[in-house]
């Protein structure tokens, strides 16, 4: 993805104009190693994101490791159509959770993913645990 694109995760700036991928998102998936997401709703919108661009790397790395599947695939021809982040929840001092809905075709079908899901902050680094389908 083109840094100067508007970021998949759908971030408005306060003159509620679309903020680029290198500003947003972009800066902690390409620079998983040196920036990590600073809270919980920062990181899931970067995994969002990350399932746009298929950065199976960024998602494994972001994973709790009690959770992460050994490998990830992308449904074929998945058109991401925009996020929605309805709430973001501290529940402890390194804990939280953010529920989102997330839509995106694939032949031809309307998917919706509405979820609350859970993360956990480790080593100064948020990690995704896992989440509760609605």
């Amino acid at each position: 993805m083109s840094t100067a694109e508007v970021c998949p995760c759908g971030r408005v700036d306060a003159k509620q104009r679309a903020v680029a991928y290198a500003n947003c998102c972009g800066r902690f998936v390409d620079h998983f190693n040196d920036t990590p997401a600073p809270d919980a709703e920062h990181l899931m919108r970067s995994r969002y994101s990350a399932f746009v661009c298929e950065r199976a790397d960024y998602l494994l790395a972001t994973w709790h490791v009690n959770t992460r599947p050994a490998s990830l695939d992308f449904e074929a021809g998945a058109k991401w159509l925009g996020l929605e982040v309805r709430e973001h929840q501290v529940t402890g001092v390194d804990s939280a959770e953010v529920e989102f809905v997330a839509r995106y075709r694939v032949a031809g079908q309307a998917v919706r993913l509405h979820e609350r899901s859970r993360f956990v902050r480790e080593g100064g680094r948020w990690l995704y645990v896992d989440g509760d389908q609605r």
